[in-house]
């Protein structure tokens, strides 16, 4: 029997990010994985190289630049997707160990969470050398995962990492340490070290244990942590932007092209370039970002409120092999 628990949100407040992410990512797996399903995800859009200069927007009048503070992509995850869960076999050796194991897997599928971390517990004290004591360990790990404790979920799945490196099941003690974190991602108005810390476990399970099940749902889950955080450095570019600090907001729309450029939130940061560069008189930096934005978001409202906001000075988007931007794509 599999069970898993779906992804909770801390913040009632987070945005709903649209399914496309979660879809790509698991359209490119080489095979399904079929113990959860996506509720909710991200989007990620991938630059294209080059920056020529682009055509001009076509269709319709040019929208209104957003309100200060608003954002067109997602402020932070809604991502619901449920956690893999480990082997849910009995144990078939002699008593008493079996009935002891039996009783703390019976509890965990009843739902009796802790009461199932305490009988793995058990397991491990009263048979410290049984191979069943082994399993116990990452059980306990899961168990306690299963009831929001995260901290003794993560100290039980580093303690079946550190006494059994090499153990088949390793993985999912590496993935679980990774779901941990995962799962207590906050509003992007809050700090993000959490998600920080969350991005780097589900990065080692991609990099430890690829092409496995767990390493696919890391990195379609990675691909999310990533979105927020480089929504969490455009809210904080806008917020410099409109105390007209200019250089201090160019500074995180520069972290997002460079750390996050496959997110969604790539072609507000290109906006938000021309609009801080023409601000400090610098057109060249604003045509190149402009330019940079329509060669590979042609059709996006951010291009066409870029396009305005050059037009309006009598400019237009320009490529430029000089320019800091142009040689990130």
């Amino acid at each position: 029997m599999r069970r898993g628990k779906p992804f909770r949100l801390a913040t009632a407040g987070f945005r709903a990010v649209t399914l496309l992410v979660a879809a790509l990512a698991m359209n490119a797996c080489s095979s399904q994985i079929d113990l959860y399903d996506y509720l909710g995800g991200g989007s990620s859009s991938g630059a294209t190289t080059g920056s020529t200069t682009p055509a001009p927007p076509v269709g319709g009048t040019t929208p209104a630049p957003p309100a200060g503070g608003t954002t067109s992509t997602a402020a932070g995850l809604q991502a619901t997707g449920k956690a893999l869960s480990p082997d849910m076999a009995a144990a078939d050796d002699a008593k008493p160990i079996a009935d002891l194991y039996n009783k703390a897997l019976k509890n965990l599928q009843e739902g009796g969470y802790k009461e199932a971390a305490k009988g793995f517990a058990e397991v491990e004290r009263q048979h410290p050398y049984s191979s069943w004591a082994t399993r116990a360990t990452l059980m306990t790990a899961y168990a306690q995962y299963m009831r929001n404790a995260y901290d003794d979920a993560t100290n039980a799945a580093q303690r079946f990492i550190t006494l059994h490196p090499g153990h088949k099941d390793a993985v999912y003690a590496y993935y679980l340490v990774a779901m941990c974190q995962y799962e207590q991602i906050r509003d992007i108005k809050r700090d993000q070290s959490i998600t920080e810390k969350a991005l780097t476990a589900l990065d080692e399970v991609g990099r430890r244990f690829p092409g496995t099940n767990y390493a696919r749902d890391a990195e379609a889950k990675a691909v999310l942590a990533r979105d927020h955080l480089a929504g969490k450095e455009m809210e904080i570019g806008r917020y410099y932007s409109r105390k007209k600090a200019y250089l201090a907001g160019i500074n995180r729309y520069k972290t997002v092209l460079t750390r996050y450029q496959t997110t969604s939130h790539t072609p507000e940061a290109l906006y938000r370039l021309t609009e801080a560069y023409m601000a400090l008189g610098v057109r060249s930096e604003a045509q190149a970002a402009a330019a940079v934005l329509g060669h590979n978001y042609p059709n996006s409202d951010w291009y066409k409120d870029a396009y305005q906001l050059l037009a309006n000075e009598g400019l237009a988007p320009q490529a430029s092999s000089g320019s800091w931007i142009s040689q990130l794509f």
